[in-house]
This record gives C-alpha cells, structure tokens and sequence, in this order.
C-alpha cells in the first residue's frame, strides 16, 4: 500500500462532513490522487445497506453485522485499490464509527468488534484519523437546525454521550493516528485546526 487513508470521524452534528472537501481540494492542490467516500457507504451494496442500517428497526449486533457487512465491500472494490494505485483516500467514517456506535453507544461487546476487524480488514488502519470532537448537547441543537433526523441522529443525549466516550476511548487507544479537533469553535478556526495538523506530516 503506497497510498494515504484519512478518515473523518466525530458524533453526528460535530461538522466533519463540512471540512472534507475543503482537505480534498488541499491534496488536489498538492497533486494527490484522491478518492472521497463514505461509511456505511461507497459502493452500490454499501449504499443499499447504509439505507437498511439507516431506517430499518434491528438489534445491536445486527447492525454492527451490517456495518461491517457494508466495510468489507468498500475495502475490497474501493478503498484497498486506490490505496495500491498510490492515491488519498479521504473517507467520512471508518471503523472507529463503528466501535463508538455500536459498540459505546448500544453496547455491542467490543470484544465482537474487534473479532470482526480483524476479520474484515486484517491489520488495515488509516494513517489519519480526524476526530471532529463536540459536546453531546451542543451537537444536538446543530442537528436540530440542519436536518430531519435518521435511526441515529434521534437517539438521546445520553447516547451521544457514550458515543463520544467511544471515540475518547479509540483515541487514547491510537494516539499516533488520531488528532483531536475542537469542533467546538467556529468554521475557520476548525478549518485552521485541520491545517496544522496536515501542515505537521507535510501533506
């Protein structure tokens, strides 16, 4: 693999969504090859179980079943090629997604999860990770401004709460891969956040 994997994570409402194409257009710039996408997502079956994962009524388990179900398709027809052929890939959500959700947030043993990274992706992990971090409440009212709100997005502050500790937990786990952003603060100041933290590994 010669290619470079970033990945955008943070709780739904914490912006991240905001800032990708701004990093994308940055490595376009630079002469990066790129490709962008998203999880669950990024291939014909991934999109058709985002919208299962999405809106259908299931357990913890099941879901975290499709959420990988959805990865190992996307690995394989997306993101492991570019990766061979030397591009960026940029990627709205990856596994740390996933043992914040389900596993935090709904209480999928991480035990399960981690069994099935292993098995969905071997030893794969991105080379960046940004964690676009953000007060459970103060996502909430962004939400609530922006959008009608899926399966997820209208789970319960407590919930979201546990999903950021999930994500505190995968971060204290990996910190020479994750760089905390303080989505607290306003568009531009993010945005000079991600800069920095870009500018450092000379991307």
């Amino acid at each position: 693999m010669t290619g470079r994997f970033i990945t955008f994570e943070g709780i739904d409402g914490a912006g991240k969504s905001t800032h990708i194409e701004a990093v994308a257009q940055r490595l376009r710039d630079a002469g990066a090859g790129l490709v962008c996408t998203r999880e669950p997502g990024g291939t014909a079956l991934a999109e058709r179980l985002r919208e299962v994962i999405l809106h259908a009524t299931m357990d913890a388990l099941t879901e975290a079943l499709l959420v990988f179900a959805a990865r190992r398709d996307h690995l394989q027809a997306v993101i492991l090629p570019a990766l061979a052929r030397g591009d960026t890939v940029l990627c709205d959500r990856f596994t740390d997604a996933t043992f914040a959700y389900q596993g935090a947030g709904r209480g999928v043993s991480m035990a399960v999860l981690a069994d099935l990274e292993r098995a969905v992706q071997g030893g794969l992990q991105p080379d960046l990770t940004l964690w676009f971090d953000l007060p459970a409440a103060m996502a909430a009212a962004r939400r609530a401004q922006a959008r009608s709100a899926d399966r997820f997005e209208a789970q319960d502050l407590e919930f979201f709460s546990r999903v950021r500790g999930g994500y505190e937990a995968r971060a204290a786990a990996q910190p020479q891969r994750f760089a905390r952003i303080d989505a607290a603060l306003d568009r531009d100041a993010v945005a000079r956040q991600i800069a920095r933290v870009l500018e450092a590994r000379a991307w």
